[in-house]
Formats: structure tokens, C-alpha cells, sequence
């Protein structure tokens, strides 16, 4: 990591319990996946906007600095900080899934040659001084100075971007090159400066060893995601998982194209293993066919119920923590149905094809969107009957729609995807 780090925003697979539907997840894709990626809860109540960042950073914690553009100075009251697994909770009930199926015995059921139909898109139901002294040469002034968590907390206003650069620089708020054109055009538009530094001794008298996200909570008219300075100091392209959660639908990007990503597709039963692998390059394969320039929906539901659930709900006491002060009720009771929604966007971005913060709408759409890929296991008997010869005949038919399916999605060669066919033994049993 080197010495001088900004971070904005900067930018695997584990096994699940078997949930009570006709089917079970076996795996997910969750934020793991992804080096150089942070997640970002973001949500939109009227005109508040409350944001929680958290990101993969791995350096020495007295080198980390935050720095977030805001329209407004914010006060104590409007920063929180939030533990990571708030934000986990979310990744793991919006991740992309893997589900796995079992034919039956063609002698004693009905088979049809794609017996698991999409799900449904169903509509939703019912030092102060020192600072003060320095800033004030360099045309910086220090709206607010407090302390969250393990966090000392600055809110600044600047008049010209390489004064701030300067003397934040001077302050131990190390900025890369190439920041001062970018807070510059913050500056133009009379943004504030939300400033986040470690304090390394609460740290430790915390016990503590990790950064927690930390939220912030402000008004403004504009509903964005400010990501320009994320990209400064980047080596290469980062990857951002936002949940979006509000009260009026889907959410989309308005400057930036928004698509749905591929979703209740049949796949080889050794994806099984390979799901991680599967997800990514077929990730990898829509970014470039967009390039990169798109932002992906992996995501949408009602938060007050999922069909099926794919970890346990998530209770109105931790979306409270992110920002979700409509909800009323039980700490650990999940939202009423109708009341809260959640997007979850992938986006992969970089300077050149991500120029502009990203800028959203609330769609008010209710048709719901999941990462659904599905396994479904051929019956292995031996019956010469002949429901068993035409099933047979279907299943090689659908084994090789399977496979051509795959290459499409990920671009891996049709003779190596074939041949893990070919190779692949069944061990697993359906689950009584």
C-alpha cells in the first residue's frame, strides 16, 4: 500500500444452510469476489441522503484518510459509526446466488425438459487551534471539528483546492497527486469537506484493529453518490457495491446506463465448485461488453419479505443504523411489507469511464429482480422404460444447452466446459 492513500468510496463463496423451498442454495457471490472493492449503503428519504462506506483498505490505519464532498456542514448528530457485519448482512441477502435442483425418477413423475421455471417477478405486497490558525492562511475554514467512534471528524470549506491540498497535506491528511483538480470542481459548486482520520490511541483503547464504516447523514436536493475522488490515487479499475434502500422502488443511475444483469440461467453441475470463478468472468464479460461504462442491477426487493431468503432477514433495528429512520417497531422485526425497498448496484469504474459522480431516481418500479442460477441434477438410474429413453434423450439435449449457455455467459471455450461435463461425478444427494 503506498504512503499517501485518499479513499472515497475506493474501490469467495460460502456455503448456505438449505432454506424451507423447493430448491437450496448452495452458494453466493457476494463482495468477496473482488479485490480493490468497497460496499456503500445509500439511502434516500425525501430530500436526506445518508451514506455508510466501508472499503477493503489494508494499510497502517495512520495513513488512512477519508474525504467525502458534501453539499451541507454536517454536524455530531449526523455521523455514525456502523460495525462491518451491518453492511455484510446486506451483501449476503442481496448477493447473486447459486440453487441446485434433482430430476426424478422418469417412472414415477411427469418430466418436462426444463422442469424449474424462472422465478417469478412478483409485484410487492401489501487541537483546535493549531488547525484553525494553519487553515485560515491557507483560505481553509474549519466549519466543525468532533469525534466519532475511533475517528477525529473535520468538516471544512475551502476557497481554492491547492490551499486544501496543501493544508491538509501539512495536517498529516496525506492526498495523492491529481486530487486538486478534483476537489476543485467541488469547490465551483460550493461543496463542504468531510474529513475522517484515525485516532490511533481511542483505536486501541477500543480494542479495536479494523475501521468501521462510518454514515453520513446530510440534506440536499441532488440524490448522488460522489466517486470522483475514489479514483485519484486508483491502480486500475475498482469495483463498488451500493445498497440502495428507500421507500419508493427501484433505483436506477440517470447519467450513467443502468442494466439488469443475466440472471435464472441453467448451468453445469460443476459450477457447483466453480461458481466464484463462473460469477466473476461472466461479471467480467458484461463489464467489457458494456465498456465498463454501465452500471449493473443484481438486486431489487421488498425488504419486508423474500421469496425465497437466502440468509436471515434483515431486522428493522440494523437498516435503522444505516439511515432508515421511517421504520417503526421492533428492534428485531423485519420492515412491514410495502415500506422499505433495496437496489443493489455493481459497479465497476475508473477516472475515464466513470468523469461524473453517479446520479440516481427512484423508479417507483415493483417488478423484482434476483441472481438466480440454478443446478439441476440428472436422475442417475438405470431404467430402459420408455419415459426413461425420452427422458435420456432430453437430458443430453439440455446438458449441451447448459453448456453452450455457459461459454455465452462467460466466454470460456465450449470443449473445456464440455469435457468438465463429461468429468464431473455426482456426490451430492438431495436433501431430505
Amino acid at each position: 500500500m503506498k504512503p499517501t492513500v485518499l479513499l472515497l468510496l475506493a474501490a469467495a463463496v460460502l456455503p448456505l444452510s438449505a432454506s424451507a423451498f423447493c430448491g437450496f442454495y448452495v452458494a453466493r457471490a457476494d463482495s468477496k469476489l473482488y479485490n480493490k472493492s468497497s460496499q456503500v449503503a445509500l439511502v434516500r428519504d425525501g430530500k436526506y441522503t445518508s451514506i455508510t462506506m466501508a472499503s477493503d483498505y489494508q494499510g497502517d490505519p495512520k495513513e488512512f484518510a477519508l474525504v467525502i464532498p458534501v453539499p451541507t456542514v454536517i454536524d455530531k448528530e449526523d455521523v455514525k459509526v456502523v460495525e462491518k457485519s451491518v453492511l455484510d448482512h446486506l451483501d449476503a441477502y442481496t448477493a447473486p446466488r447459486l440453487v441446485e435442483y434433482w430430476d426424478r425418477d422418469p417412472d414415477e413423475s411427469y418430466y418436462a425438459k426444463n422442469p424449474i421455471a424462472p422465478a417469478p417477478m412478483t409485484e410487492g405486497r401489501s487541537a483546535r487551534r493549531i488547525f484553525s490558525d494553519g487553515a485560515r492562511a491557507r483560505g481553509v475554514t474549519i466549519e466543525k471539528q468532533f469525534t466519532a467512534g475511533e475517528y477525529d471528524i473535520l468538516v471544512l470549506s475551502a476557497k481554492q483546492s491547492d490551499g486544501l491540498v496543501l493544508w491538509l497535506n501539512e495536517n498529516s491528511y496525506k492526498m495523492p497527486e491529481g486530487a486538486e483538480a478534483v476537489l476543485d470542481s467541488y469547490i465551483r459548486q460550493n461543496m463542504k469537506f468531510f474529513v475522517a482520520k484515525v485516532n490511533l490511541e481511542r483505536q486501541a483503547q477500543e480494542g479495536r484493529t479494523w475501521l468501521r464504516p462510518i454514515r453520513v447523514t446530510f440534506k440536499t436536493r441532488k440524490f448522488m453518490l460522489p466517486v470522483r475522488l475514489g479514483t485519484v490515487n486508483a491502480k486500475g479499475p475498482q469495483d463498488m457495491i451500493v445498497y440502495v434502500l428507500n421507500r419508493n422502488g427501484r433505483v436506477e443511475s440517470t447519467n450513467y446506463r443502468t442494466i439488469q444483469m443475466h440472471t435464472n440461467k441453467n448451468v453445469p453441475e460443476f459450477i457447483k465448485s466453480d461458481f466464484a470463478d463462473f460469477y466473476r468472468d461472466m461479471f467480467d464479460r458484461v463489464v467489457t461488453q458494456e465498456k465498463m461504462s454501465s452500471i449493473i442491477t443484481e438486486y431489487y426487493w421488498d425488504m419486508g419479505w423474500c421469496d425465497p431468503c437466502s440468509s436471515d432477514p434483515v431486522p428493522m433495528k440494523e437498516l435503522r443504523e444505516l439511515g432508515c429512520t421511517w421504520l417503526t417497531g421492533e428492534d428485531n422485526a423485519r420492515p412491514e411489507q410495502g415500506s422499505t425497498f433495496i437496489t443493489r448496484l455493481h459497479v465497476r469504474y475508473d477516472s475515464e469511464h466513470f468523469p461524473e459522480d453517479i446520479v440516481f431516481q427512484e423508479t417507483g418500479d415493483l417488478q423484482f429482480i434476483q441472481g438466480r442460477y440454478i443446478i439441476q441434477h440428472p436422475w442417475r438410474g438405470k431404467s430402459k422404460t420408455e419415459a426413461a429413453k425420452a427422458y435420456f434423450k432430453e437430458l443430453r439435449e439440455r446438458l449441451e444447452e447448459e453448456a453452450t449457455t455457459t461459454a455465452s455467459l462467460t466466454g470460456w471455450p465450449i470443449e473445456r466446459i464440455r469435457a468438465k461435463q463429461a468429468s464431473y461425478k455426482d456426490t451430492s444427494k438431495e436433501p431430505r
